[in-house]
């Protein structure tokens, strides 16, 4: 059932049950992009996943199909967090989170009706998938100041690059070791006291690299990350595949590309 009339709303019906819930947010357009979000609300307990979830649950799926005057959306994923389990390291939200949306309409003059089609996994003990349908009209100009999605997009992960000299960054990456698995080392950056994590993703889905470990500590008193270069598709090579690594510390998060043939950076010679 659609979760929302098409009046000017600002946001749909929320569907679901005392679990979780989701529904569409909008927010102020941008340089002529539309603004919205996905939010869902978790029961205390209660947990969602990345889009790469870790070693258990599922990643969201977003439908748009069924939306009108729509010529592109793009999804983006706040910085997530990990857990562990008996089933092993899970990366996801254990709160509410809203996943931002940028819109580009068909014709600029006119309302975009979103339709989503949502499917997702929630986790207290056990996993549980969600499915539902939510609806909004959103007019070509919105005047709407949404905080808590401004705020979800400043959690969404800066674009960086290996060796930059900001805050939060991956000063450097290796690859240890021959054979069909080797290791990555990453050393990162990140402001005195503040614990990171770090998240490593495949090109494709169906690469399941594991969640890098903490190894100590590297130079300039960087943060230390090893992971096994294992979770590759059967027969693929992952030789020049790109990984790309995630970085979390207190409110900063950055999204660093890294290429499989590179040689090592200076710092880890």
């Amino acid at each position: 059932m659609l979760g929302s009339a098409l009046a000017a709303a600002t946001s749909s019906d929320w569907v679901g049950d005392s679990r979780s819930a989701f529904r569409l947010v909008s927010g102020p357009s941008k340089d002529g992009t539309l603004r919205a979000g996905v939010e869902v609300r978790l029961a205390p307990g209660w947990k969602t996943y990345w889009r790469y979830p870790g070693d258990s649950g599922a990643p969201p799926r977003f439908d748009f199909t069924r939306s009108k005057n729509l010529k592109s959306i793009e999804v983006d994923f706040p910085a997530p967090r990990a857990w562990r389990d008996e089933t092993g390291t899970a990366i996801g939200y254990k709160h509410a989170v809203i996943f931002p949306l940028r819109i580009t309409a068909q014709d600029a003059g006119q309302p975009v009706t979103l339709v989503l089609a949502f499917d997702y996994a929630i986790c207290e003990r056990l996993c549980v998938p969600v499915s539902g349908e939510a609806q909004l009209q959103i007019p070509p100009s919105v005047s709407v100041d949404d905080a808590a999605l401004a705020a979800a997009q400043a959690r969404v992960p800066t674009k960086s690059a290996v060796g930059a000299d900001a805050p939060l960054s991956i000063r450097a990456v290796a690859q240890e070791g021959g054979g069909p698995q080797p290791r990555i080392v990453v050393d990162v950056a990140a402001p005195p006291g503040e614990k990171v994590e770090l998240f490593a993703e495949g090109p494709a889905d169906d690469w399941a690299l594991p969640v890098p470990e903490p190894a100590g500590q590297g130079p300039g008193g960087t943060q230390r990350f090893t992971f096994a270069l294992d979770g590759a598709p059967p027969g693929v090579d992952p030789k020049g595949a790109t990984v790309l690594l995630t970085a979390v510390a207190g409110d900063r998060a950055i999204e660093v590309p890294f290429h499989l043939d590179e040689p090592a950076t200076p710092a880890l010679r």
